[in-house]
């Protein structure tokens, strides 16, 4: 057991940044949270390496635009020499995007957008997130390895499969368990963890998947679209953001533009396709969740998958709770196999939950579900 004095001290950060300005904001924000502690800044990757090594912080905020060593080769030095909790500090373009999504490949826990002007204080605007993001990083410190040492093995996946078998059963009556509706689309919700959990899952689904799939990744405005694409680039199926009016179709997953609300529709017996909304404006994240997966079990009914995977808050609570009354399959991520174990811990608790699994086995309950019966 740890000694009660590292258990009460505050989290340990190490900010990277080549802006004194940034290093200064960071540092602030961080530090308004009496929990955290900006033990050092460092102006460059090499300083940061360097500090790493002698300090041996909990958490250490990464940006990805440095001289010397970029934030992408210092993150791969890190893992390679000094594993620990990194948060990318991400410029809000595309290729600020692209670089950021390879850092969560390389294991980067999470990112953070700087938006930020040298005459505008919008970066004030992410302290909450920052704060948040830094503290699930450190809570995440004990069980941490580095994303390519992590994957789990059959047989380890096999034995903890049987130890989540329990809490499965507990989410939902054993008689609803069994018979459900071949669904006709898979409704995916996901917050922080997300993108690494998708990059991991989604390439595993077939290219002949008998459905489509829907998705709400929290992120800011500029990110879905490379997000999309990369993932389409590692995927068998066809991965796009979506576009009003776009028909949901099988071995497609259509992800929400950010700054959109994403909900489904259809008329009679027409094809159903996606709509766009900025509507409701009053929502904590635009996409929403709840607002995707509402309009799925409105138009699907107990024809309707939905999937929730690692994210903070509750957003998709009420949603999976829909495709639950429907009648309709709902599956959550575990508490283990989770960045952040908000979203689906909140849909378990309510009991919305007719499985609970590992990440890596969410695939194989999509293809069950489905019937899919694999190529030769």
């Amino acid at each position: 057991m740890a000694p009660d004095n590292q258990l009460h001290r505050p989290v340990r950060v190490l900010v990277a940044d080549d802006s004194g300005f940034m290093r200064t904001a960071i540092k602030r924000m961080i530090e308004s949270d009496p929990q955290l502690q900006v033990m050092d800044v460092a102006k460059d990757g090499m300083e940061a390496l360097e500090k790493i090594h002698t300090l041996h912080p909990d958490v250490v905020t990464l940006d990805i635009e440095m001289p010397r060593l970029n934030g992408l080769e210092t993150l791969k030095q890190i893992m390679q020499t000094e594993p620990c909790q990194v948060i990318m500090i991400s410029s809000l373009t595309q290729e600020g995007a692209e670089t950021t999504f390879e850092c969560l490949a390389e294991g980067a826990f999470d990112y953070i957008p700087k938006q930020l002007s040298y005459v505008s204080l919008d970066i004030v605007k992410i302290r909450e997130d920052l704060v948040a993001k830094i503290k699930a990083a450190a809570g995440e410190k004990r069980r941490f390895r580095p994303a390519r040492a992590a994957a789990a093995t059959p047989a380890a996946t096999e034995v903890h499969s049987r130890s989540v078998a329990s809490h499965a059963t507990m989410a939902a009556p054993p008689s609803r368990l069994t018979a459900h509706v071949t669904p006709a689309v898979i409704a995916i919700g996901t917050s922080t963890g997300g993108p690494k959990a998708l990059q991991e899952i989604l390439p595993l689904l077939p290219d002949d998947l008998s459905v489509g799939v829907v998705i709400v990744q929290h992120m800011p405005v500029g990110f879905t679209g490379p997000f999309a694409r990369r993932l389409d680039s590692m995927c068998k199926i066809k991965v796009r953001e979506a576009q009003e009016d776009e028909l949901i179709s099988p071995a497609t997953v259509l992800i929400g533009p950010a700054g959109w609300h994403l909900t489904v529709k259809r008329r009679g017996t027409s094809p159903a396709s996606v709509h766009l909304s900025k509507l409701p404006a009053d929502k904590l994240h635009i996409p929403s969740v709840d607002v995707m997966m509402l309009s799925v079990a409105e138009v699907f009914g107990g024809s309707a998958m939905g999937v929730i995977l690692t994210g903070m808050g509750d957003d998709g609570k009420q949603g999976m709770a829909a495709i639950y009354k429907a009648g309709g399959l709902t599956v959550g991520q575990d508490e283990a196999s989770c960045a952040v174990y908000g979203m689906p811990r909140s849909c378990a608790e309510q009991g919305s939950l007719r499985r609970v699994v590992p990440l890596m086995r969410v695939p194989d309950e999509i293809l069950t579900a489905t019937g899919y019966v694999r190529k030769n």
